[in-house]
């Protein structure tokens, strides 16, 4: 058994612009659960608000870095970490920049690199995703904290947190590249956002276990598509044809069909 450890804010718990949550079956982390199938645990740690180091006065016990600690123990043994902070960190009245807001990440891929598991229990990977930007129109938001600097800034983390996780030669992935916010709140994603966020993920986390799958990929052109498939035979009714967004042409990955469990 793979197990992990989605450790964010409320993009990771799945809020539903329009209020509420998103499903299991509709938020990336539940689909990523169900699409990795059996030999895999994701345990979702997604909490509103949450920042990488920062004591929020209006939202209180959202600091990451003194939750992160109790997560990593209580779901001992852990394989993989992702880390999905900073877009809290954006807040007007942090007044933080992108290196700060990478250091702060940098702090909490630390903590998971040289946490005390105990014997018997191995240093999980990591992977830090860079989160998506934040609404040009936040400020027309109920989010009060949020400003136009905020946007400006979230559109600027993406290269301080990949060279962060360079440096410290860890996983990355920038959401921005294949999400957005919704145009109802500026903050949160709509489903298609994060659809296209665990299909994006997905191969990357089979990557990481050395999962050999038959995947097969499909670029798409505006006059044509081009299939790039295994030399394998393959059952049409257990695998489907999915697509994912990625830098400038659409991805197509085929992978395995889940059947919930009734």
């Amino acid at each position: 058994m793979k197990n992990i450890l989605c450790f964010g804010d409320s993009n990771t718990f799945g809020s539903n612009p329009s209020g509420g949550r998103w499903s299991k079956k509709e938020r990336w982390t539940g689909l990523l659960a169900a699409y990795l199938g059996e030999g895999y645990s994701i345990y979702e740690e997604g909490l509103g608000g949450r920042t990488t180091v920062f004591d929020d006065p209006l939202e209180p016990n959202r600091n990451g870095s003194l939750t992160l600690p109790v997560s990593l123990h209580s779901h001992r043994p852990l394989d993989l970490v992702i880390l999905s902070l900073g877009t809290n960190d954006c807040k007007c009245l942090f007044n933080a920049n992108p290196r700060v807001i990478a250091k702060g990440l940098e702090k909490l891929v630390k903590m998971v690199k040289t946490y005390d598991y105990g014997e018997f229990y191995p240093v999980p990977q990591v992977l830090v995703i860079a989160p998506i930007h934040i609404g040009e129109a936040i400020e027309t938001s109920s989010f009060a904290s949020f400003d136009q600097h905020s946007y400006q800034l979230s559109l600027l983390l993406g290269d301080s947190i990949k060279e962060m996780a360079q440096r410290n030669e860890v996983l990355f992935f920038d959401a921005s590249e294949v999400a957005h916010p919704s145009s109802i709140d500026q903050l949160h994603m709509d489903k298609e956002s994060h659809e296209q966020l665990y299909k994006a993920l997905f191969p990357l986390v089979l990557n990481v276990f050395g999962d050999k799958r038959p995947l097969a990929v499909e670029e798409v052109s505006e006059d044509r598509q081009v299939l790039v498939e295994e030399e394998e035979e393959h059952d049409e009714n257990i695998n489907q044809l999915v697509p994912v967004k990625k830098s400038r042409s659409p991805l197509f990955l085929k992978i395995p069909l889940f059947r919930h469990k009734s």
